[in-house]
């Protein structure tokens, strides 16, 4: 059994160092909702990369650019037949509502154990915490064990618009063995959590116009047709109070849950208590009270999610107006065997036949379902040196209730997908004060070391 004490001792002792440099790239602002400080991330990151003896090229994709990184061992010496994969992500979810945040989104701040900041935790804390592993090997051992390639994208939190292109068109260049995901953590238990798949997505923005303009609604409620009501009666076409989505075929894909993946749910612990405090909910849909119908339910069911509503005037006070336009963000979480063409045609198909074929679609994004085998012996491998770390076995879960590109590194690289990271309950990605636990960062980062070494001798 590798010794990991002078290893694990040098990611101690530069705890402090390479939290500062994980400073620096969230200081960096990468939204890219609104193609805010990409360009310059992706600088950053391939400046990061190539200080560790990475070659690193930034590659022009139809939207942000990807960066590639590969270390590669001279052929014929050992651990140059192995190649290991890091998938992470430089671009953040927009920071507003800026009000909210007790510092400011992009002035990284260390508090209570904590380090706060928009990115922090995704995804910018697990690429650094990934570094400072891959630091630690090389201080110690005076190089790395195989071959390592990242490919690190700008367009996550945008559905990954142009990944799937890119990987099929880089699949030579980006060939290996086995995958890191970008995210991990423990749960609520502080147990480490391998989820081995994640649902597809399809995103839409649906948007009816019925008049040139607002219309004063003394002039127009009588006689003119509203926006936010048609809008409103197309979305309530499409799932009804029973939960079930109401769109002919939707199910038709849908491939229930296998007798392993029940086995796996079933011995995931009670979180209906656990959901209820954190989420501030008295109940859940369709009747559920919890035990492994909730786990089931919540990632082996499709769903059909409003995400947003936007019409006429929302702000204080009154306006008598009749809205001339209206639209919705809605998701389709999708899972394995659905896709999100299907879904659109199917979509399509469904509105017209109830009448609402001025209803415009706008797809922003989506991507199918991708899953690793359980059995594989990279999550074995991922799972057992796991424990050694958090002080307790990893558990595994088969599918996530999330949505990720996993889907072509599975089906087109041919690589199992793996999670190895230091998320938390608490981290708030997507919120105000985001944050990480300075305690996990360290743990996330022992993990990786033994993730990487022991994927170099494994056989």
């Amino acid at each position: 059994m590798t010794d990991f004490t002078q290893i694990d001792r040098y990611i101690a002792d530069h705890l402090d160092q390479s939290l500062d440099e994980l400073g620096l790239l969230v200081a960096q602002p990468s939204v890219a909702a609104q193609n805010w400080g990409l360009v310059e991330c992706a600088a950053l990151v391939k400046d990061m990369l190539g200080k560790r003896g990475f070659q690193v090229q930034i590659q022009s994709t139809a939207g942000a650019p990807v960066v590639f990184a590969e270390y590669l061992l001279p052929p014929g010496s050992p651990g140059a037949d192995k190649t290991l994969l890091i998938y992470n992500h430089y671009d953040v979810q927009p920071p507003e509502p800026l009000e909210l945040w007790d510092s400011p989104p992009f002035e990284p701040s260390l508090r209570d154990g904590k380090l706060y900041g928009r990115g922090v935790s995704d995804d910018k804390g697990h690429l650094v915490s990934r570094l400072h592993a891959i630091d630690a090997i090389q201080a110690v051992d005076g190089g790395l064990p195989c071959n390592i390639k990242f490919i690190i994208e700008g367009e996550e939190e945008v559905s990954s618009i142009n990944l799937k292109q890119y990987i099929h068109e880089h699949a030579e260049q980006l060939a290996a063995d086995v995958c890191i995901w970008e995210f991990g953590g423990v749960d609520h238990r502080e147990v480490p959590i391998q989820y081995l798949g994640l649902r597809g997505i399809c995103y839409v923005e649906l948007s009816v116009e019925t008049a040139s303009s607002d219309v004063h609604s003394g002039l127009g409620g009588s006689i003119f047709p509203n926006a936010a009501w048609r809008l409103v009666w197309a979305l309530n076409t499409l799932k009804g109070p029973d939960e079930r989505i109401r769109i002919p075929g939707y199910y038709d894909d849908v491939d229930p849950p296998s007798a392993r993946d029940r086995e796996l749910m079933a011995q995931l612990p009670e979180v209906a208590d656990e959901y209820k405090t954190r989420y501030g909910v008295s109940s859940f849909l369709k009747g559920l009270t919890g035990g492994t119908a909730l786990h089931i339910a919540e990632v082996f069911e499709p769903t059909c999610t409003i995400c947003g509503l936007t019409s006429g005037y929302q702000g204080p006070g009154s306006k008598t107006v009749l809205p001339a336009r209206a639209s919705a963000k809605v998701d389709f979480r999708l899972v394995p065997h659905q896709t999100p063409e299907r879904v659109l045609r199917l979509l399509r198909a469904h509105l017209d036949s109830e009448g609402f074929s001025d209803v415009q679609i706008t797809f922003l994004g989506g991507e199918p379902s991708g899953r690793t085998d359980p059995a594989d012996p990279f999550v074995q491998l991922v799972v057992e040196t796991a424990e050694p770390v958090y002080g307790v076995p990893m558990q595994v879960v088969p599918l996530t209730g999330g949505s990720g590109p996993n889907h072509p590194f599975i089906e087109v690289l041919k690589v199992p997908v793996v999670a190895a990271g230091i998320g938390y309950p608490g981290t708030k990605a997507h919120a105000p004060n985001e944050n990480i636990r300075v305690d996990l960062y360290e743990k996330g980062a022992r993990h990786i070391a033994r993730i990487i070494k022991g994927f170099a001798s494994q056989l």
